[in-house]
Order: C-alpha cells, then sequence, then structure tokens
C-alpha cells in the first residue's frame, strides 16, 4: 500500500469527498482538510460509515480523520485542493506557509459558473490557467501539478460505480508526478497520463466545461475523456 499521507483540501465538497472516499477505500491514508474543523471531522465520519454500510472497510480500516486546512497541510506528503475557483486564492494563501516537503495538486477549473455565469464556459486568468495561478501564490520549493479537472465528482461517490477516465496530469517535476500516479492507480478505472508541463493545464482546465455541455447535450451526468493510441500501463 502506498504510504503517503493524503490531505484533500476542500475534502467536504463534491470532488475533494468523491477522492476521499476512493482512496480510502483503497486503504490510503487521507486527512479532509476545510476551513471549518467540525465539517471536516463530520466529514470524515461521514465517509467511514459509507465505506462501513457498503461493507467495504471495517471501521478499524479506515484511515481517515478531519482536520482544519492547515493542519491537515503540516501532516501530509501530499495536498490536494479541490474547491472551486472563487475560493481557490484565499485557501491558498492561508495555507502556503504549511506546505514544505509536500507536493501539491490543484484541481482547481476556472469555470464561469464561480461569478454567476455558465458552467459550460471558463473564465481567462491572467497567469494562464488556474494551476499557474497557484504555482505563483506558493513557496517556488513545492511541487505544482495539475490533475482530476475531468472526473466526475458523482460518479467518484457512487461505490457502485467504477470511473471511467483517464487524468491527465501536468507538471514540470517529474518525482511529483510519478508519486501521484500511484495514487491515481489506487483508484481502479482511472488511468494517469502525462499531458506534460504546467503550462498545459490551461488546455486540460477547458475541458471540463466542454464535458459538461455533453453531459447537458446528452442526458449524461458521467462523461469523461479517454487518451487512445496509448499502451495499456502508459
Amino acid at each position: 500500500m502506498n504510504g503517503q499521507k493524503i490531505a484533500v483540501i476542500g475534502g467536504t465538497g463534491d470532488l475533494g469527498f468523491g477522492l476521499a472516499l476512493r482512496w480510502a477505500r483503497a486503504g490510503a491514508q487521507v486527512l479532509i482538510g476545510s476551513r471549518d474543523e467540525t465539517k471536516a471531522k463530520d466529514a470524515a465520519e461521514r465517509l467511514k460509515q459509507t465505506l462501513n454500510a457498503a461493507g467495504l472497510r471495517q471501521p478499524q480500516e479506515i484511515l481517515v480523520s478531519g482536520f482544519e486546512n492547515v493542519q491537515a497541510c503540516t501532516q501530509a506528503s501530499v495536498v490536494v485542493l479541490a474547491v472551486p475557483f472563487a475560493a481557490q486564492v484565499a485557501i491558498l494563501k492561508s495555507i502556503r506557509g504549511s506546505l514544505k516537503g509536500a507536493i501539491l495538486v490543484d484541481t482547481t477549473v476556472p469555470l464561469a459558473a464561480a461569478f454567476g455565469g455558465k458552467a459550460t464556459r471558463t473564465l481567462g486568468v491572467w497567469q494562464g490557467s488556474a494551476a499557474a495561478q497557484a504555482r505563483e501564490l506558493i513557496p517556488p520549493e513545492t511541487p505544482v501539478l495539475a490533475a482530476f479537472h475531468n472526473l466526475s465528482a458523482e460518479a467518484l461517490q457512487d461505490l457502485s460505480e467504477t470511473p471511467d477516465c483517464d487524468i491527465l496530469v501536468c507538471g514540470d517535476d517529474k518525482p511529483a508526478k510519478e508519486t501521484l500516479f500511484s495514487l491515481v492507480k489506487l483508484i481502479p478505472g482511472l488511468r494517469p497520463i502525462d499531458a506534460g508541463a504546467l503550462e498545459m493545464s490551461r488546455i486540460v482546465e477547458s475541458i471540463t466545461a466542454l464535458l459538461i455541455s455533453v453531459n447537458v447535450r446528452y442526458r449524461v451526468r458521467h462523461s469523461g475523456i479517454r487518451i487512445t493510441g496509448l499502451e495499456p500501463e502508459a
């Protein structure tokens, strides 16, 4: 089993809770982070109850706990930021002093819906992408990766389903990518794909708006993305 401690900042939200749930199901140690510690602890308890009720893990096997964001980050080797675009800057400023020795994985998508617009549109970000904005806000020694943008949060939370999606990972630190790849592979149905440098995140982030449009047009909820022509273990 992978020995990483994973902090999911925004773990009370849909995507964050879904990722925490799947990693906990795989036996990983997960720290759910929230600005409100009580909400984080409540989410951790709900996660334990979900896995136990499904008969997937005994309570003593579920390595999940809830903390205030900074407390979660200081204990983690991988920090996954799963918050709405409107909250990204404030959250990063609050945790950037607590990321020593950790990898930051940014899942943020700059959807116009964050500020009252359409979910099928993205906003322009001065730095080029939400991930690039994150890179500017945290210490330079902290590796930043962009991932999990095109993954259905609803599919993650439905334990009767196996997600069907490639995870496009952007970043400039190869060892950090290898660490994240191992975590992606803990979730059945997901395949990590090296999508290049962090600057490529501007393209990957925009795919989310496209998938939302496809969901609406075809009246589905879990559309994802697959890259063809690669070896199975790419």
